[in-house]
């Protein structure tokens, strides 16, 4: 078996690396490893890349001749790190970047730092080839899509995640926000629950909107709810533990026993809320989120929520900004993705 001929640097110490732990973590023949680490040809592309990213993985420098030439640098504009739901799909969408050969440049937003239009300024500045944007200012009704016509006009592709604009012209890609509610008001009304609430985010976010409209339209087709009154059971505040558990007070208040969030912290915030009153989930009030981020599966309840396709979503958003890049306009439409949901203990039958 032929060995490994370069050193790569390891923590704060400098050896060969393991053909063993390389070949094991890739999922291939030390043959194989061999191979792509020693630059021979006869490789598949997949397969190369398994390699490489092994050595990522474990914590070595990759050797000369397998750094690749960045294909240019892309944005990605995302509104915070706090909510587990931006890193995981910057994650996927860097990851896919990556594959491609491109070098993704992270830019988060944050109260007192830049602005949306200042990163993006920063990123024509540093001549990127083009631009994801998730959940901006396009999903935002009272901010100006002129700014994206601008960026248009100056030949930089980009493609817009979860927040669809008929103003703005650029491929969208969404989760299915009125479906996904849908699901969640059928889930509780199954389970009995007939008073049924909802907390989401402000009237003009574009997703808040939808899921409103979802909402709506399910409980009076599940529950007989007039449009008033289901209407009374929206809570509309902040996408934060604090704003769930403001939502989920008021809520709480008005009688519901079931409550859908917008998102998974907004979930954690009406638990507290719940909890504060003596009360349990789920036995005495059933919760469920939106997004299924990381860790979510292990609160106390595992919490019952929807699923947004990340992996499908981010793949067909830097696929849609490739065929841009490429020259291959895609359809100036939005390509709406379902999402799926996941049951598990924070949703109970009805008390009593």
């Amino acid at each position: 078996m032929g060995g490994v001929t370069f050193s790569l640097t390891r923590g704060t110490e400098t050896g060969a690396p393991r053909l063993t732990d390389i070949a094991a973590q890739a999922g291939v023949s030390e043959a194989t490893a061999s191979r792509v680490l020693n630059g021979k040809p006869g490789v598949a592309p997949g397969t190369r890349r398994r390699v490489v990213a092994a050595l990522d993985i474990l914590g070595y420098e990759r050797p000369v001749r397998l750094r690749q030439r960045s294909a240019g640098l892309v944005g990605l504009v995302i509104p915070e790190l706090t909510n587990p739901i931006f890193p995981a799909f910057a994650q996927v969408i860097e990851q896919v970047l990556a594959g491609h050969g491109y070098t993704p440049v992270l830019c988060t937003q944050m109260p007192g730092g830049s602005t949306e239009d200042e990163l993006v300024e920063q990123l024509e500045d540093r001549g990127v080839t083009g631009i994801v944007f998730l959940s901006g200012l396009h999903a935002d009704t009272t901010a100006d899509p002129p700014r994206y016509h601008r960026l248009g006009s100056r030949k930089v592709p980009f493609v817009l995640v979860n927040g669809y604009n008929e103003h703005i012209t650029a491929p969208f890609v969404s989760s299915d926000d009125r479906s996904a509610v849908h699901m969640t008001v059928r889930h509780l009304a199954e389970l009995g629950h007939v008073r049924i609430g909802l907390a989401v985010g402000p009237t003009r976010f574009v997703p808040s909107r939808r899921k409103a409209e979802g909402f709506a339209a399910a409980v009076h087709a599940l529950c007989g709810t007039r449009a008033g009154e289901a209407e009374r059971h929206v809570e509309r505040t902040l996408f934060t533990v604090e704003g769930g558990h403001a939502a989920g007070s008021a809520l709480l208040d008005k009688g519901c026993t079931g409550i859908v969030c917008g998102s998974d912290l907004m979930a954690l915030g009406v638990i507290r809320a719940v909890r504060e009153r003596g009360l349990e989930v789920p036995r005495d009030v059933s919760v469920i989120g939106f997004d299924d981020s990381p860790l979510i599966a292990f609160t106390d309840p595992p919490l019952t929520t929807v699923r947004q396709p990340v992996q499908a979503m981010a793949t067909a958003a830097v696929g849609a900004l490739l065929e841009e890049i490429g020259g291959n306009p895609v359809q100036r439409t939005e390509f709406v993705f379902q999402p799926e949901l996941v049951v598990r203990g924070s949703t109970a039958r009805r008390p009593g």
